[in-house]
């Protein structure tokens, strides 16, 4: 399996398309820390070979800093009357069917778009998008972060 992957400043997927928009950046810029991002998306293709369609997958994505540190997500609460709970790992399942139109050999693409709302940076440096299928990691997408003047200027 591989994966395709970009950082974009909000996307959706329908109809076993991609929609997205500020498509392709790698890097934050800004004059105070910590640093709160309002929005992005992480966008993968995800390419499964005929061989390995009709069963459950999972992919999980997680932002890593340079010393290979977790980053926070987001925060969430898993049932009405608990805590909140810090969140570094997005993602789901999924499964592909294989039509039977599908030569042997050949592959489905599954889009997927997941959101990152509020995403807090606490420090400049490279931050690095791990993605993962079936716990393997398949795609790295870095992620600068850099601290700039009141103007604008990079420090």
């Amino acid at each position: 399996m591989t994966v395709d992957a970009f950082i974009a400043d909000s996307a959706a997927t329908s109809d076993g398309k991609i929609y997205a928009l500020g498509v392709g950046w790698n890097a934050i810029y800004t004059s105070a820390f910590p640093a709160v991002h309002p929005h992005l998306a992480i966008v993968l293709t995800i390419h499964v070979p005929w061989t390995q369609t009709n069963q459950p997958h999972t992919v999980r994505v997680h932002l890593e800093t340079e010393d290979g540190g977790m980053v926070v997500l987001g925060r969430s609460q898993p049932t009405p009357d608990a805590d909140l709970v810090d969140v570094t790992v997005i993602g789901g399942e999924f499964s592909v069917g294989r039509p039977p139109a599908m030569p042997a050999g050949d592959e489905q693409v599954v889009p997927v778009s997941l959101d990152v709302n509020g995403l807090t940076l606490d420090r400049p440096g490279m931050y690095t998008w791990v993605v993962s299928i079936d716990d393997r990691p398949l795609r790295r997408l870095p992620m600068r972060v850099t601290p700039v003047s009141p103007t604008g200027v990079p420090l």
